[in-house]
């Protein structure tokens, strides 16, 4: 197993980070999820990711009983905002719910500390002060180890370390969006802003749900979603990637790997960037760890941007100015 620098932190933390969403009442049971759990943090992957409102809270309570007895042995990362309860406080980032939330889910988890404690997204209703001001009494408190964000802007990244900054308040060390070949809008102004102030990325739905994965090819019948609803293969926009997935999956097997795991790879080849992976069952499990084993080469990343191209545009690698040539900086 490879591990990383969590962000700017000391904490390391392992180059693949284990999603817990589909565990618990929402979808598998109890005994199930105990099980590839306990395979998944046997594999060498110490990170795992939940948050308060999965399975409506029956996932912390997963997650708990399956680091009983070996809790110092991993990093535990949760998160909090989405609506939990009925009435006007069931949901957001105040100072009340915050402290309410963080109680609920240590009890969960059947621990006195949380290592990641994530904002799930923006409450555009709560002064990020007032957030950010809870959070740091987490950590001083003991409760909490290390804050973090999900689904930030990067204005929204930035005025946050800004306010840390000026109030000393403890500062977010990653950020959770969903980021995968298929889905690269945070290259454009996010991923840039939290590389250069030292938030590692989380990527969440790396395989843009099941995409990359391979199990959506041309000539094939398209699988159920996770609704049982049958995928139509005649709307546009999933012939364009299903057109897409044929010619990654054409460098994956050139290269003797899945597509899943060039998907992976292709990802993990950026530092700052760890994965968070859904694993249903052993066979996943493998396949996903034999991504930190491929090395993409040049002509493999540049033929991925050929085939799906990012927004962004560095203009620190051209020798013209933006309001030279305005018409060469349009975002593709």
């Amino acid at each position: 197993m490879e591990y990383t620098y969590l962000g700017r932190s000391g904490l390391q933390v392992s180059r693949l980070c284990l999603g817990t969403m589909t565990y618990g009442a929402w979808d598998m049971d109890e005994s199930s999820s105990l099980s590839i759990i306990d395979k998944v943090l046997g594999s060498g992957i110490n990170f795992i990711d939940t948050a308060d409102t999965y399975g409506k809270g029956t996932t912390e309570e997963i997650i708990g009983k399956a680091l009983h007895g070996r809790r110092d042995q991993f990093i535990v990362a949760t998160k909090f905002k989405v609506r939990t309860a009925e009435g006007v406080n069931g949901e957001g980032a105040s100072r009340y719910r915050i402290m309410r939330q963080v109680e609920a889910s240590l009890k969960r988890l059947n621990t006195d500390y949380i290592d990641l404690y994530q904002i799930h997204r923006p409450d555009p209703y709560t002064p990020l002060d007032e957030t950010l001001r809870a959070m740091d009494d987490l950590v001083t408190q003991g409760k909490v180890r290390y804050i973090g964000c999900s689904n930030f802007e990067a204005w929204r990244i930035v005025e946050s370390l800004w306010v840390s900054e000026k109030m000393n308040l403890e500062r977010f060390v990653t950020n959770q969006p969903s980021y995968n070949i298929f889905n690269r809008y945070i290259e454009q102004e996010i991923l840039p802003a939290s590389e250069r102030h030292g938030l590692s990325t989380l990527a969440y739905s790396p395989l843009d749900g099941g995409w990359l994965s391979g199990k959506y090819r041309s000539g094939q019948p398209l699988p159920s979603n996770s609704r049982g609803e049958r995928m139509d293969t005649e709307a546009p926009v999933n012939r364009d990637k299903l057109a897409k997935v044929d010619k990654l999956a054409e460098i994956a097997e050139a290269k003797g790997i899945t597509l899943g795991q060039f998907a992976l790879a292709w990802l993990l080849h950026r530092s700052s960037v760890i994965p968070v992976i859904g694993v249903r069952n052993e066979q996943q499990l493998h396949s996903n760890l034999k991504a930190l084993d491929v090395k993409l080469t040049e002509e493999e990343i540049r033929r991925v941007d050929e085939i799906s191209p990012s927004p962004y545009v560095d203009f620190s690698k051209d020798g013209s100015f933006w309001f030279d040539e305005p018409r060469a900086y349009r975002f593709k």
